[in-house]
C-alpha cells in the first residue's frame, strides 16, 4: 500500500472513532448555539493567509462543526475550549 492508501486508512480511522460530524455554516452554528446556551464548545483559531475560527459543538448527539472568520458570540452559560487546532477528516 503506498502513502496515497496508508493517508486514506487514516481519514477512516479518524471518521470512526470521531463518528458523524456535520458541518454547517456559521449562522445555523449560531442558531444551534442558541438551542444549547449551557453546551461545551470548541474553539481554535488557524489558517494559512487569515486568521479563521473554527467550532465544534455536540448537541443531540451528533458533531456540529462550522469555520467562520470573525468569532463567534457563545451564550453566556457555554464553556469554551481553547484547542491549539481542530482537524476534521475528510
Amino acid at each position: 500500500m503506498g502513502a496515497a492508501g496508508a493517508a486514506m486508512v487514516a481519514v477512516m480511522e479518524a471518521i470512526k472513532a470521531s463518528g458523524a460530524i456535520v458541518r454547517v455554516p456559521p449562522e445555523e452554528f449560531r442558531k444551534l448555539l442558541d438551542m444549547n446556551p449551557e453546551g461545551l464548545i470548541v474553539h481554535a483559531t488557524g489558517g494559512l493567509f487569515s486568521a479563521k475560527h473554527r467550532y465544534l459543538m455536540g448537541f443531540k448527539g451528533l458533531v456540529f462543526h462550522t469555520v467562520s472568520p470573525d468569532p463567534l458570540s457563545t451564550p453566556r452559560g457555554c464553556q469554551v475550549v481553547e484547542a491549539k487546532k481542530i482537524w476534521i477528516p475528510g
